[in-house]
């Protein structure tokens, strides 16, 4: 190729070493049919003529040479002097006419219309380094002599300090990058944003959009923290979003440029897009990965209801918050928190605050350092491949600071909010970027090999089983201690303890006098103490069961609570949180539970309804849980404990509505036999037994119902605790997991572990014998 202008349309993926990166991806997009704006593309061959006319080249080596690797500020006084160079001299005039000439196609002369001019380098948006961030960008340029000025930065861009660090540390010559220039018709963003094929944190195969109000540069920049919507790629089902508050945002100037202006007060808190649009823009995504056959980041905008792509490369570096360590090695506990973020770059960091505002040298960014800031800019990657943690107030997972984290392997938190604010210089905190928590002091991984309190070194053997065994827990303050047994997570978790601890009061008589904030902090406090012990191990939150007597003993409680005759049967469970005057107390739970999730970036617990009567429960009950941005999806499963009589007969509709049964082995018992399990005269008489032949054929139907239907099922009563048989009678029927009281835990794992073995034995007999 020797011109020195392109049309997009004649571009081509393979063509970044004419036309760099962002115009080769904005060409084959172009002719695989996506919506891309126009636009025309200076080559390598333009930026080559310009430094061949200027001779400026020798200059620019000679100024290379003399960089103090060890200084930022040598680094930037020597970009000053090159990007100077590049000012000093005009484009030459035939080039001029042809980008005039080239620029009049886009916008017809005599009419007012706006470009935007991009930098495309050839060592950018490749598979290996994005290069985020490093050239520059301007938006809403107007008129030629605003444009050949934009051109020439942009050239000049090439040699910013942050470009030629960058470039050193990911091993890229100086004299093998080039610059070409884009040149795209302006969209005039009404809401604007990036997207992901794949969740860049974990690694989890979502796609992941983020939007916000006006031009992108804003969430590009990390200056604002976006909205979050994740998108199973196969049902393409909206699994999760994460709602921000957006208070302004980047609009066109009357003559060009950007101009900050307020969002209009009610629209701050709301959702960005509606949920058709996130869906129309996921296949965009999708269907662009399936032609790149490559995990994809792209940049979007609608205009005029109109959705376009501006940019599109591969995803650089991704985070695997399984490998790269968290907080489930970590001794923490909720009460050194000082703030939580979004998990940007998964990792765990002690270091030592240093705040960074935009006035300040990046020299006193030490090594050893967590860098504190609003936002991270370009300018700041020397500083940040110096820090082993990096701390942002703004910012969604596909900002700045997100990205050049993620490839130097370094753990990241965005958009905490406040942090500049609560963190001081000097003190010592922890970065955990897999939650997304900040903790104050120095946090020590646990290392199994060193725990010596572990399970592992325990002087009894404790045997590998192939149900999945896990506990029952009550006390957050015991999860630490409970979290070291080698169990699955936790397959009960009782909330009612924290209304009766944390708490103390009826939660209605809280909401009465206005103290719902109040509510729900203590019943996320308490869920957290005990996903964070176990992270990553699932929790399984069965959300609150009181009966009638129980909640009217609470104070408060008598203002709110009938009288009944037998409250073991009565207003309990999901019957409770369908009734309007109770339905506010249950919004909280779920408020709570979404506040752990969301904010505590603990996305290990999942929700188990209990005493569920009927499927219209079930149906009333999601919807209050989509209405606080709970949603079933991969990462967010719906139990449904099994314990009316109905949960059997009707399990076939009861599937269609959860992921999995957790088996209530105490009420089932009571229902199934009519038997009050508080009767000690019906217990000594033999009533009250879980191995009765009806209780156990009801769970063998639920079993066999529930994984036809591709559910799991699981037990949490102390049956298989107390009778060995009826553990082997569980494992036989092909239970999936079974949760124990901590105490039982290991004598039981015994008996599950010896089923396994006798199934396993009677299986060979049984082959043998055909043979």
């Amino acid at each position: 190729m020797d011109e020195k202008i392109v049309d997009v349309n004649e571009l081509r993926v393979d063509d970044v070493p004419f036309v760099g990166g962002k115009g080769a991806n904005l060409g084959e997009l172009t002719s695989a049919g996506f919506p891309v704006p126009g636009a025309f593309v200076l080559t390598t061959v333009a930026y080559d003529y310009f430094l061949s006319k200027s001779k400026i080249l020798k200059d620019i080596e000679k100024e290379l040479k003399k960089i103090d690797r060890t200084s930022d500020s040598s680094l930037t006084k020597a970009s000053e002097r090159i990007r100077k160079l590049f000012e000093t001299y005009e484009i030459p005039d035939d080039l001029k006419k042809e980008i005039v000439s080239n620029y009049n196609l886009l916008i017809p002369k005599g009419k007012k219309g706006f470009v935007a001019v991009r930098s495309s380098a050839t060592a950018e948006d490749l598979p290996d380094a994005s290069f985020a961030g490093q050239q520059e960008t301007y938006l809403n340029v107007n008129g030629d002599k605003d444009l050949f000025d934009k051109i020439r930065k942009c050239w000049s861009s090439l040699f910013t300090a942050r470009a030629i660090s960058y470039r050193e540390k990911q091993g890229f010559a100086h004299e093998d990058v080039k610059l070409a220039v884009v040149i795209q018709k302006m969209v005039d963003s009404e809401v604007s944003g990036i997207m992901f094929t794949v969740d860049p944190h974990s690694g989890a195969k979502n796609i992941v959009i983020e939007a916000g109000y006006g031009l992108g540069e804003a969430i590009v920049g990390g200056e604002v923290t976006p909205d979050t919507y994740t998108v199973d790629k196969i049902k393409m089902d909206i699994s999760k979003k994460r709602i921000s508050t957006q208070k302004w945002k980047y609009v066109r100037g009357p003559e060009g440029g950007c101009l900050k202006e307020d969002v209009p007060e009610g629209l701050e808190n709301k959702q960005k897009i509606d949920d058709v649009r996130i869906r129309e823009i996921a296949e965009i995504g999708r269907q662009v990965e399936i032609h790149y056959q490559r995990p994809m980041d792209m940049e979007w905008c609608i205009e005029d209801g109109k959705a376009y792509l501006v940019q599109a490369r591969p995803i650089t570096a991704v985070g695997n918050a399984s490998c790269n360590g968290g907080s489930q090695a970590a001794d923490t506990n909720s009460e050194n928190i000082v703030l939580t973020g979004l998990g940007a770059s998964p990792g765990f960091a002690t270091g030592t605050v240093c705040i960074y505002e935009e006035t300040m040298s990046l020299d006193v960014i030490k090594d050893g350092d967590i860098l504190v800031t609003k936002m991270t800019m370009p300018d700041m990657v020397p500083a940040m491949s110096r820090s082993v943690g990096i701390v942002t107030n703004e910012g969604g997972m596909t900002c700045h600071a997100a990205i050049i984290s993620r490839e130097l392997g370094t753990p990241c938190i965005v958009g905490t909010g406040n942090a500049t604010d609560l963190l001081k210089n000097g003190e010592v905190i922890t970065v955990d970027g897999t939650t997304g928590t900040v903790y104050k002091g120095e946090i020590k991984k646990k290392d199994p090999a060193e725990d010596k309190t572990s399970p592992a070194f325990t002087a009894e053997y404790i045997p590998v089983t192939g149900t999945k065994v896990m506990v029952n827990m009550s006390m957050p303050t015991k999860a630490e201690e409970v979290a070291k047994l080698p169990c699955d997570g936790v397959g009960l978790m009782r909330s009612e303890f924290l209304f009766t601890n944390y708490i103390g009061e009826h939660p209605c008589a809280v909401i009465e006098e206005g103290r719902s904030d109040e509510l729900i902090s203590k019943l996320a406090d308490g869920i957290a103490k005990v996903a964070r012990a176990f992270y990553p191990r699932p929790i399984t939150l069965r959300t609150s069961d009181f009966k009638t007597n129980e909640y009217r003993d609470m104070k408060g409680g008598s203002a709110f609570e009938p009288n009944e005759d037998n409250p073991m049967i009565g207003w309990r469970g999901c019957s409770r949180y369908v009734s309007e005057n109770y339905r506010e107390a249950f919004i909280c739970e779920l408020k709570a539970i979404k506040r752990v999730r969301d904010d505590f970036g603990l996305k290990n617990v999942n929700i188990m309804l209990p005493f569920v009567r009927t499927v219209d429960e079930v149906e009333k009950v999601t919807a209050m849980m989509a209405q606080v941005g709970l949603k079933r999806g991969l990462d967010l499963k719906l139990y449904l404990m099994a314990e009316v009589p109905v949960n059997i007969f009707m399990a076939e509709e009861f599937c269609k509505h959860c992921d999995a049964f957790s088996i209530g082995s105490n009420d089932l018992t009571q229902l199934t036999m009519g038997c009050d399990r508080d009767s000690d005269l019906l217990g000594r008489m033999g009533y009250f037994d879980e191995r009765n032949p009806g209780v156990k054929a009801a769970i063998s139907q639920l079993i066999r119902v529930a994984h036809e239907n591709g559910k799991t099922v699981s037990i949490c009563g102390q049956g298989p605790s107390v009778y060995p048989e009826f553990a082997e009678f569980l494992v036989d029927e092909g239970i999936d997991s079974i949760s124990l009281n901590p105490d039982t835990f290991v004598k039981t794992k015994f008996s599950i572990a010896s089923a396994e073995q006798k199934i396993i034995l009677k299986g060979l007999r049984e082959l043998r014998k055909k043979g």
